[in-house]
């Protein structure tokens, strides 16, 4: 019985967590700062393909549009797996992920979620831990910016 129940929540998590996906609720400051990182080179739309470090330019001090955007994208599509704190929802809390990993495997890992699954160790172990896997969001790569933004946020940077 608890493990039709852990099923059904499960299927219901997943189900929250794709159910917006095409639903745009980006704020026009969010959308002016998410071109600005497109035109400044700190993202790429290119969704799907590996990101790597050097395709990544934080900001000093923070960009709060692209924070705004980020908590709008986790509000439609995080919130329901993953919390803002350490504790694990279906998915890991997002608490100082920033400071425990680099800033092209956490967009990796939300954009190239097989990739990640199949290639990289850390995120096996993770699916070991959780025993779902993470669905794919079709987050493109600048939304994914702006979700790093807010994960450096809510770790405290300024």
């Amino acid at each position: 019985m608890k493990k039709i129940a852990f099923v059904i929540l499960v299927a219901l998590c997943i189900g929250a967590c794709s159910s917006g996906a095409s639903d745009s609720t980006e704020s026009s400051e969010g959308q002016e700062a998410l071109e600005k990182a497109m035109k400044d080179g700190e993202a790429k739309e290119v969704h799907g393909s590996q990101i790597s470090e050097a395709d990544i330019k934080l900001t000093n001090p923070l960009n709060q549009g692209m924070i705004t955007s980020g908590q709008s994208i986790y509000d439609t599509k995080c919130s329901a797996c993953h919390k803002l704190t350490d504790e694990k929802l279906v998915g890991p809390g997002w608490k100082d992920v920033t400071k425990r990993r680099q800033p092209a495997w956490i967009m990796n890992m939300i954009t190239n979620v097989e990739m990640m699954l199949e290639k990289d160790p850390e995120a096996q172990k993770m699916l070991e831990q959780c025993l779902v896997r993470m669905p794919n969001q079709n987050v493109t790569q600048a939304d994914a910016r702006n979700l790093l933004e807010f994960m450096r946020q809510n770790d405290g940077e300024k």
